[in-house]
């Protein structure tokens, strides 16, 4: 901004100085009134001395005749260009001055209007990648405060809600880009998406006529199949949930990595189908790990009892994303908390479905998943552990490794 301005003062400058030359010429001009007046008043003077020389008969009728041509010659030679300068010189005073005054004003004004300095400073914080997920949300949000009906900007800004786990901030962000784009399939089926976590998972009617809405218009929208694939699961309809998952299959590219994910999630469907639901208590610890989570006395008086605690575990090594997560309070503590295959947030990722897992509890003021001020983590650990683990949050969650 600073090297916008400096620049258009110099340009400012330059403009300033030829609009000002007519006035500096003016002057001249006004030298040159001065010294023709001068010339006339002698040449009067000339005339009349002359005059009273031929009356007392000193000078002869042609002696008084060529003083007089010889005065009027001198007074054409004094006089020589001053009139064509001075025809400028009225022009080359008040207009130009008056235009050197108006122009800042008017620059201004022209700017105000058709500017785009703000354009130029987005462009220039663009340029510049981020390096967390927080710095790129914060630059998308700032992309859709100045231009809120940027369709790319709110989309693009509900992905990343949705990768740092704030669905319900996602919802608005893809309801904000379908009422600027219109109802276009790949937008309701994000829309949807966002809806169904930030629900708690419960499938409602709003979300059944924004899938079959983004179905109709494209058969093939994935994350409309994707997503009436993990509710049909989740409710037990295993045959249904095979089937959006296998038409799902059918359009993704071969090098979709989400294609494996899939395909293990059809798989378990059909192990369902296979084997009775078992309710004995061996059954029931499959997946299953129960945590005590408490916080360090250290730390007490510096959370306030709402902050939100997510209690989550996930993968020791490969995807980064929660297993399975509970949202608890600061004022809960110390709580003992279950996480099941039931509370998964995708169907394909499930805790019994990896070998090693790992706790964590994070306090978070914002109620974001995945950021913090405090964390407490564990160490890895079977996924088939069947005694309580305890967990504390004592670690500020920047230093946290």
């Amino acid at each position: 901004m600073i090297e916008f301005w400096l620049s258009a003062g110099l340009l400012l400058l330059a403009a300033l100085g030829f609009l000002l030359i007519p006035v500096l010429r003016g002057r001249k001009v006004q030298a040159a009134e001065d010294r023709t007046a001068l010339n006339v008043t002698l040449y009067q003077e000339r005339l009349q001395e002359l005059e009273n020389q031929r009356q007392t008969g000193t000078l002869s009728e042609e002696q008084w005749q060529n003083g007089r041509d010889e005065a009027a010659r001198e007074l054409l030679a004094d006089t020589d260009g001053a009139e064509s300068t001075a025809r400028v010189g009225v022009l080359g005073s008040k207009v130009p001055l008056t235009a050197a005054l108006l122009m800042p004003l008017l620059g201004y004004g022209l700017y105000l209007y058709w500017g785009a300095i703000d354009d130029v400073e987005r462009a220039r914080t663009f340029v510049e990648q981020p390096q967390t997920i927080e710095a790129m949300t914060a630059r998308l949000e700032a992309a859709v405060k100045a231009d809120p009906k940027s369709v790319e900007g709110w989309y693009f800004l509900g992905r990343t809600y949705m990768a740092q786990e704030r669905a319900a901030d996602a919802a608005g962000a893809f309801e904000r880009a379908v009422a600027l784009a219109g109802r276009k399939p790949e937008l309701l089926g994000q829309w949807a998406q966002a809806l169904y976590f930030s629900g708690d998972k419960q499938w409602t009617e709003q979300l059944q006529a924004l899938a079959d809405e983004a179905l109709q218009a494209d058969p093939a929208e994935v994350t409309s199949l994707g997503l009436l694939g993990i509710a049909a699961y989740e409710e037990g309809r295993f045959e249904e949930a095979i089937g959006f998952w296998e038409r799902l299959v059918a359009v993704l590219p071969e090098q979709d990595p989400s294609r494996q994910a899939i395909q293990g999630g059809i798989a378990r469907a059909r192990e369902r189908l296979a084997v009775p639901t078992d309710t004995t208590p061996a059954a029931a610890a499959t997946g299953q790990l129960r945590v005590k989570v408490d916080l360090a006395a250290a730390l007490k008086d510096k959370v306030q009892p709402s902050d939100s605690v997510f209690v989550f575990a996930r993968a020791a090594s490969g995807t980064p994303m929660p297993l399975a997560v509970k949202r608890l309070t600061v004022a809960d503590l110390p709580t003992e908390v279950s996480l099941s295959d039931s509370d998964a947030m995708m169907p394909q990722l499930k805790i019994s479905g990896f070998a090693q897992v790992q706790l964590v509890a994070r306090i978070s003021r914002s109620g974001n998943a995945s950021a913090g001020e405090w964390i407490g983590r564990s160490q890895p650990l079977p996924s088939s552990t069947t005694e309580a683990q305890h967990l504390t949050i004592d670690t500020a969650d920047g230093q946290a490794q």
